[in-house]
């Protein structure tokens, strides 16, 4: 009787580890981080390996991280997404546009391109 408890009990366990495994999105461990810092002169810039730039190229899902000073505004097509200061959003393959919400004209319109 115990060896059966045993059993049913190593099967439950089994069960409950793979099913957390499979509710977890495989884009959340894969997804790479890309960071829009503030910078002058023209606001925010993506930081991509050091450097600042303006546009951005990803292949996979990438993780969107907010280190500027307001939310920032993520558009593609018809819709649009705030992502507030100090978070980040997983986007999958498109073309986005990011600006700051109640930007400047003048300031920075990045282009950030998944694959």
């Amino acid at each position: 009787m115990k060896k059966i408890l045993v059993l049913a009990a190593a099967c439950m366990a089994a069960i409950a580890a793979s099913q957390a495994l499979a509710a977890t999105p495989p884009h959340a461990h894969a997804a790479k981080t890309l960071i829009v810092a503030m910078h002058d002169p023209g606001c925010h810039w993506f930081f991509v390996h050091g450097k600042y730039t303006k546009t951005a190229t990803v292949a996979g899902a990438v993780r969107l991280l907010n280190q500027d000073e307001k939310a920032l505004k993520v558009t593609t097509g018809h819709v649009s997404k705030l992502v507030p200061v100090g978070k980040g959003v997983v986007f999958g393959p498109g073309h986005y546009v990011v600006t700051m919400v109640a930007q400047a004209p003048d300031d920075n319109h990045l282009k950030l391109t998944v694959r």
